[in-house]
């Protein structure tokens, strides 16, 4: 290292735009313990899980990996499996039909919202939304709301409950949700084209006639600053800044691919295959966590009551139909190579951070990261013994690589409450809570 310390906030700059810049060694000075946040993320998937190939049988480190958990076998010392949990909120507590919206409602709030297809929404704040208050002025962007599936936000999506409910996870008031941005160019240009969008039209459109990256734009400054850096520093934002336009070149090509296509709709730089939409949303997330542009972000992988089909695995039917298979073998099979196929992009998301380095560790060491899914059966609209699953230590916190099996009826809620405890928020009711979720960080 050099004797020149970095200011945490520290951009590269040049013609109208600017680019953060990873946490590197030489902006510790500007850090309290710990030195490396942990972050926390929640990524959804709709309609249950075929809990046949996801619950493991046996308590404890030596938890079997079902055909859906897989994927995650390289990693299994790194998450925690949890069993038992609850919402309650989710279940029709006198409401009638409408478990699909009160399934993503209730994900993040543990909260029954109100049965109402007009604008009186109400709900509850959600546990991303808490930590986002309490900690997101550390950061450019409080929290990140992303998503692969776009969805209204008004009209009656289920038996009469909001549209609002369906294709949300994030609330940040009890009539407030944040809709999930699907198109990874608003996504990018968001992240890197300013700290306050100050990338002008102009800029813009000659970067787009000469074909440039955001990163030729600040070329002489990041130079610049590679001779102040120590060879440690200079690999990191070497790596970085290669991985900012990686990310830049797909959601380019995925544009190309969505201007040839005109008779679909997708919007600009959607891409259209799910797999390489949701891994380049996750590489969007990695590189935001990595230059701490924030700390606190939802995904969900398609919007509660999806009827999405996955022609590239074989599956034509509409996802939400198959799940009412009444036990159909074939229906069942197809819906269990949805879950796994969520699961495996999911997976390469870990992987991902487990080989991000941040600090003394990788990314995946600083954090937590919620998957799992509103329903348990989706052929039954089940809101018990949810599948739920944690990856991450949060920075050592967290006893991983078990399966914890919890008593029925425990409110995922107090999950949530513990996870806020693990990053300094003190919160003393979430939901339905009834307390903290013990044995997360022990035996």
């Amino acid at each position: 290292m050099t004797g020149k310390h970095l200011s945490r906030r520290a951009v590269l700059r040049g013609l109208g735009t600017s680019v953060a810049l990873p946490l590197l060694d030489s902006m510790a000075p500007a850090y309290t313990a710990p030195s490396r946040p942990v972050r926390m993320v929640f990524v959804y998937v709709p309609n249950g899980i075929d809990m046949r190939y996801w619950k493991p049988q046996t308590a404890g480190p030596d938890f079997e990996l079902g055909r859906i958990l897989e994927p995650i076998a390289p990693r299994r010392k790194d998450v925690l499996v949890l069993s038992g949990l609850t919402h309650n909120g989710g279940r029709a507590l006198g409401d009638g039909p409408g478990d699909h919206a009160r399934a993503a409602a209730s994900f993040l709030t543990g909260i029954h919202p109100k049965k109402t297809a007009g604008a009186d929404i109400r709900n509850g704040i959600s546990v991303d939304q808490v930590a986002a208050q309490a900690i997101g002025k550390a950061t450019r962007f409080a929290s990140l709301e992303l998503g692969c599936e776009d969805g209204r936000q008004v009209g009656n999506c289920d038996s009469g409950y909001s549209c609002a409910y369906s294709n949300n996870l994030a609330w940040r008031s009890e009539t407030q949700p944040m809709p999930p941005e699907i198109n990874p160019r608003l996504v990018f240009e968001r992240l890197f084209a300013g700290v306050d969008t100050s990338e002008t039209a102009a800029a813009r459109a000659r970067r787009e006639r000469y074909k440039k990256s955001i990163l030729d734009f600040v070329r002489e400054d990041a130079q610049r600053l590679q001779g102040d850096l120590g060879p440690t520093d200079r690999r990191k934002l070497d790596e970085y800044l290669f991985a900012v336009r990686d990310i830049e070149k797909r959601v380019e090509a995925a544009e190309r691919a969505s201007a040839e296509t005109p008779a679909m709709d997708k919007p600009a730089g959607v891409p259209l295959d799910y797999a390489e939409h949701a891994r380049l949303m996750f590489d969007l997330l990695t590189v935001a966590f990595q230059a701490d542009l924030t700390r606190v972000a939802t995904f969900m992988m398609a919007r509660e009551g999806s009827t999405r089909t996955y022609r590239e695995i074989g599956v034509n039917d509409a996802h939400h139909p198959l799940t009412h298979h009444r036990n159909n073998s074939e229906m069942m099979e197809r819906v269990a190579r949805i879950n796994r196929y969520h699961f495996e992009q999911f997976a390469w998301f870990i992987e991902k951070l487990r080989s991000t380095p941040d600090g003394d560790g990788s990314l995946l060491d600083h954090m937590m990261v919620v998957y799992g899914s509103g329903l348990a059966d989706g052929n039954r609209h089940t809101h018990h013994d949810l599948p739920v699953l944690v990856a991450g230590s949060a920075s050592g916190k967290l006893h991983t690589g078990r399966h914890v099996a919890y008593p029925k009826e425990t409110p995922m809620a107090n999950l949530f409450l513990a996870m806020l405890d693990l990053i300094g928020v003190r919160t003393d009711r979430l939901g339905d809570s009834n307390g903290r979720l013990e044995y997360l960080t022990d035996l």
